[in-house]
């Protein structure tokens, strides 16, 4: 089996390759392609992801190439791990949307429009040369905002699933809580990428006893805690919001909390700067204590998982990904993307039915898709008039006057990025 990780400079990619390399027994990895444009940095990641698999004894070859088409060629399937404009747009993204008062992220709002536009051409421009090289590639998309680059890619026709780690952090975070094993845990896990709601917990597979009350009821503080909500929204919900909610609950006050330190982006530059010299020494052969902070986790299992189970039988039979609707939310388009607990297997993922959701979710569900349409046709197609629908369509904006403003400040900033401006 040869997989191909587009991104593979990415400083948390040995979170990846840890995880290839505990659960080779899962994924029986023969060769592994690490793709980059970068390659001091392929070079250094590289170097530790081979010590790695040495050191857990996996038998895989490493190899490394700045060329996409030689990396994705023969592989049987393709990790997708971009950040078009590095940590420097993303700084960008979550501070330019702070001058007219909107909150600053990298995925939601304005700044995760942006992204979207500088980030769907190239994604799809690396899916037409995997297509070109080896049509039955199946292509695992990482790269956010997944909801609107999983659409972009299966609108064109490509094999692709959407993967996001939100819901396997619950389901961590909830087997702890409980004491049990991860695999006893099943979600109801309801919405779009980063607008999801965790409705149920339930043990031992979708029909088990669902045990949310329980959970809220004993840990509601902790779980609170980790969400940076007030446990009164947990409280009076009665179910677990995904913690990019807070941006829509709590949107002012995250506003001002932004205001008040420096971005995300710019703590994440830092660390992975210490990163990559803890990479370079060759004693390390292991993931560092510091890669946790950088985010993703359980990423590498929810890959590994979701490939096995494309590729072969290894992998769990339901899992979430990001996929078509087709139907299952029967108040969104058919081929609207959503976040559920879908089958998985060699065709592909097929969405789990879901309960009729409370209009509180399915009207922000539905909000938020209009959005991701006309974000994905302002990627596709271009032009200030579409990146002005979009952003006031976005619930977090929806202002004429803050939209005009802040569509000023998206193409000033994306210019290098935006082939039409």
């Amino acid at each position: 089996m040869k997989l191909a990780v587009v991104g593979g400079g990415s400083t948390y990619t040995p979170e990846l390759i840890d995880g290839f390399a505990r659960l080779r027994d899962t994924l029986p990895i023969e060769e592994l392609v690490l793709v980059d444009p970068a390659a001091d940095r392929l070079e250094l990641v590289s170097g530790l992801a081979r010590r790695i698999f040495a050191k857990q004894d996996h038998a895989g070859r490493i190899t490394t190439t700045t060329d996409i088409d030689a990396g994705v060629a023969d592989a049987d399937a393709v990790l997708l791990q971009l950040r078009v404009g590095g940590q420097a747009a993303r700084n960008q993204d979550e501070t330019w949307p702070l001058e007219c008062g909107c909150v600053g992220q990298e995925t939601t709002g304005a700044g995760g429009l942006a992204k979207a536009l500088r980030t769907v051409p190239v994604v799809l421009d690396i899916a037409e040369r995997v297509r070109r090289t080896n049509p039955d590639a199946w292509i695992i998309d990482f790269t956010n905002p997944v909801g609107i680059v999983t659409r972009a890619l299966l609108q064109a026709g490509h094999k692709a699933v959407g993967l996001c780690n939100v819901a396997i952090g619950f389901q961590r975070k909830f087997a702890r809580l409980l004491e049990v094993e991860p695999g006893q845990v099943h979600l109801d896990h309801v919405g779009l990428n980063h607008l999801s709601w965790e409705l149920g917990v339930r043990l031992g597979g979708p029909d088990g006893e669902n045990v949310l009350p329980k959970l809220l009821a004993e840990h509601g503080d902790a779980i609170a805690d980790d969400l940076r909500m007030d446990r009164r929204i947990v409280d009076r919900l009665g179910v677990v919001p995904s913690y990019y909610l807070r941006y829509f609950y709590a949107h002012d006050e995250v506003v001002r909390e932004l205001g008040t330190k420096p971005s995300r982006a710019a703590e994440v530059a830092a660390m992975e700067k210490e990163l990559l010299e803890m990479y370079g020494d060759p004693a390390l052969d292991e993931k560092p204590e510091l890669l946790a902070k950088r985010g993703g986790a359980f990423y590498s299992e929810a890959a590994v998982d979701l490939a096995a189970s494309l590729l072969g039988d290894g992998g769990s039979p339901v899992q979430v990904v990001n996929t078509y609707n087709n139907g299952t939310l029967p108040f969104l388009p058919d081929d609207a993307v959503i976040e559920v607990q879908a089958r998985i297997g060699r065709d592909g993922a097929t969405p789990l039915a879901v309960p009729a959701l409370d209009p509180l979710y399915a009207g922000l569900i539905a909000n938020v898709t209009a959005y991701e349409d006309l974000a994905l046709e302002a990627a596709l197609r271009g032009g200030r008039d579409r990146v002005f629908k979009a952003l006031l369509a976005h619930p977090l904006i929806g202002q004429f006057d803050y939209a005009e403003g802040l569509t000023d400040r998206l193409i000033a900033h994306n210019r290098e990025h935006l082939a039409w401006a």
